[in-house]
This record gives C-alpha cells, sequence and structure tokens, in this order.
C-alpha cells in the first residue's frame, strides 16, 4: 500500500510511501487478539484499590440480637449481619491486581490487526519527518488545521521523541503524542485520525 507524503503546511510533497503490507494490510485481522489487547490494557490501568467492610469488619456489638428458633424471622445473629441495615457487605470487593497475562506473538498481531483496521478506514496521513523551533500551541493547531483534522482526536506518532512538538499539541483537546516503538493497540485505535512521519512508518513497517 502506498501513500502519499504532505508537509507540514498540508501539501502533497510529491513522495510516497510504502506501507509494509505485512502489518497495515493483514488478510484477516484478528478482532478478537484486539478485544484481548486492549481488554489487558484497560485492565492494567486500573487501581485496584477497592474495598468494603464484611462483617468481621464492621464496628459494631457481637451482642445476639433475637432468639435462635420461633422469632419468626430470619436467623440473623448480631447487628453486623448482612441482612440488616449498617450490617456487613456480602462478598464485597477487595484490593486486587487485573492484570493477565497474553502472549508476545498474541500482542504483535493485535497491533497489526488494530493498524490494518485503520489503513482499510483511510485514517492514516503520512507527513514529513518535522520538529518545531520553540514550543507553542499555535505551531500544533496550525499543523492541524493544515491537515485538516482540527477538532478530530489524533494520534501524532514520531520515530524519537521532540519536546517542543509534545509540548505543543500538550495543551491542545483530543491530541496524542506517541513515539513509534511505545505505540500499544489501546492507542492506535483510540483516535479517529493517525499522523505518521516518514521516519516512524519505517519503524512501524518492522512490527
Amino acid at each position: 500500500m502506498e501513500l502519499a507524503v504532505y508537509n507540514i503546511e498540508g501539501k502533497d510533497t510529491g513522495k510516497k510511501v510504502t506501507l509494509n503490507d505485512s502489518v497495515f494490510a493483514l488478510a484477516e485481522p484478528n478482532e478478537h487478539v484486539v478485544y484481548l489487547d486492549v481488554k489487558q490494557y484497560l485492565a492494567n490501568q486500573r487501581q485496584g484499590t477497592h474495598k468494603s467492610k464484611e462483617r468481621s469488619e464492621v464496628s459494631g456489638s457481637t451482642k445476639k440480637l433475637g432468639r435462635q428458633k420461633g422469632g419468626g424471622g430470619a436467623r440473623r445473629g448480631d447487628i453486623n449481619s448482612p441482612v440488616l441495615v449498617g450490617g456487613g457487605r456480602v462478598f464485597g470487593p477487595r484490593p486486587r491486581n487485573y492484570s493477565f497475562k497474553l502472549n508476545k506473538k498474541v500482542k504483535a498481531l493485535a497491533r497489526k490487526s488494530a493498524l490494518t483496521f485503520k489503513a482499510q478506514n483511510n485514517q492514516i496521513i503520512v507527513v514529513e519527518d518535522f520538529d518545531f523551533e520553540v514550543a507553542k500551541t499555535k505551531n500544533f493547531v496550525n499543523f492541524a488545521k493544515n491537515l485538516e483534522i482540527s477538532g478530530v482526536k489524533t494520534l501524532v506518532v514520531l520515530e524519537t521523541q521532540k519536546k517542543n512538538v509534545y509540548l505543543s499539541a500538550r495543551n491542545v483537546e483530543g491530541a496524542t503524542i506517541m513515539t513509534a516503538s511505545e505505540l500499544n493497540t489501546y492507542k492506535i485505535l483510540d483516535n479517529k485520525k493517525m499522523v505518521l512521519t516518514e521516519s516512524s512508518v519505517a519503524v512501524l513497517n518492522q512490527f
């Protein structure tokens, strides 16, 4: 697959860049693997510090309230019983770790599948390698306007970290800057447009 390369003014440079078919054009992109990888990413974001008090932890007397038999009601013992208002919680949440393991090849297939979906939906734009001389939000706003992606949730993928580009985009709503090596399935899918630099395409072609 070939795409035109634009400059930061949004003009076609006449150059073409080739996207590797084994990454951007899988014959059968695997949607279930993508789901698993996104699920793992979101699971890893969870703090898992939730905790509720069960009957042994509620502060309350352990005095037996009613007789064991003949009272006509349920067999609740003390005021901490989950049956009563102010009692403990039954099977409440406990602190735990939500992360789970996925094989490297599964995650690699998920990334390729996600990039294939992006390419199929024409959501990839390739630009020349660029950097801003100074970190100004206006620079990135003009860049987005030139590429006609203003107000669109955008992921810009650079080959290496560029501080001025990152700082210029930091205050723009819906804009994310990442390097090609730290790209993951969730970030690939969590946008409407992906802007790749020429150098980052070379890295992604090796995925």
